[in-house]
């Protein structure tokens, strides 16, 4: 998985960063093909916005735009929204593949 967190006009503290590193890595525990996260971090009029841009292979890319005035409550706040989008998205993969052999009709000839 490869991981790119980019600020502009904010400075990124070490923990700030490990933060978001770290709940990334948790991302991995839905069992999808995330290929790249994508963060953008950016300095508005009004506070900081958030942007996490997860690229999953065989599916759409879930794009999380989150802005607040303290940049830990942003994160915060992105990143429950992300585990949100990406619980959702496994649900729904691991709820078309329940069906097995054994629920399949046999046909009679």
């Amino acid at each position: 998985m490869n991981v790119q967190v980019h600020a502009k006009d904010v400075t990124l503290h070490t923990n700030t960063r490990a933060h978001i590193e770290s709940a990334i890595e948790s991302f991995s525990k839905y069992s999808l093909d995330i290929t790249s996260v994508n963060v953008h971090v950016n300095a508005e009029k009004k506070g900081v916005s958030i942007e996490f841009d997860i690229h999953i292979a065989h599916a759409q890319p879930v794009v999380i735009s989150q802005s607040d005035d303290n940049l830990d409550a942003a994160i915060d706040l992105a990143i429950d929204r992300a585990t949100k989008a990406l619980r959702r998205l496994h649900d729904k993969v691991v709820s078309h593949q329940n069906g097995s052999v054994k629920d399949l009709e046999t046909l009679d000839s």
